[in-house]
């Protein structure tokens, strides 16, 4: 799967995508959104001021994928020698970071993975069986945000840790069931790298 974005003028970015691509690219993100679940009053609110103060949760989520979606943001991986005091501490204000802060960090993942499904649900037909998905730059940035959110998710998935994990994604065998999974992991990458690039000034 070659696409790749590029710049359109006045800013933005452009790709042309098959109906393959585009279903699969939906698809992801329609599993992302189901993952990381509706806010705290469901999709749609009665009280959009008691949403607003709702305090999300405490505790890191169960699910490896959510978990890499939401770290902790004290603690956790190179923090190991801390003392149990210090460990008890790191804990607590991570709790309390969490309880203010994750309910905003999934609705913008929620309107990041949304605002890829509308602007694939808007695409027409070139009739060759593909499209030309052109994105301003607002787009750009949520749909750069989203892939990025796809291929945590996917990585997780896939148990990639560092760079030397994606070298041996490289050498998988072709009946390994992992392969298609991999295959989307990279795609991925190489379209958010290009859209990256045409980000940049």
């Amino acid at each position: 799967m070659p696409g790749h974005f590029e710049p359109i003028p006045g800013g933005g970015a452009a790709v042309a995508l098959d109906e393959v691509e585009i279903s699969i690219i939906r698809s992801l993100a329609v599993q992302l959104l189901e993952l990381i679940g509706p806010g705290p009053g469901g999709d749609a609110s009665d009280d959009p001021l008691a949403e607003l103060f709702a305090e999300g949760p405490s505790e890191p989520p169960s699910d490896p994928v959510l978990q890499r979606l939401f770290p902790d943001a004290y603690g956790g991986p190179g923090h190991e020698e801390a003392t149990a005091d210090k460990a008890d501490e790191q804990r607590a204000h991570a709790a309390e970071f969490r309880r203010f802060t994750e309910n905003d960090l999934r609705a913008g993942k929620r309107e990041d993975a949304l605002a890829v499904i509308r602007s694939l649900d808007a695409l027409t037909s070139s009739g060759e069986g593909g499209a030309v998905l052109k994105l301003s730059p607002e787009q750009s940035v949520r749909w750069m945000r989203a892939l990025n959110d796809l291929r945590l998710a996917i990585g997780t998935r896939l148990d990639i840790t560092d760079e030397e994990d994606t070298d041996l994604l490289y050498r998988l065998p072709d009946e390994d069931p992992r392969k298609p999974m991999v295959m989307a992991y990279l795609w991925l990458g190489g379209l958010q790298e290009t859209l990256v690039e045409t980000l940049m000034p």
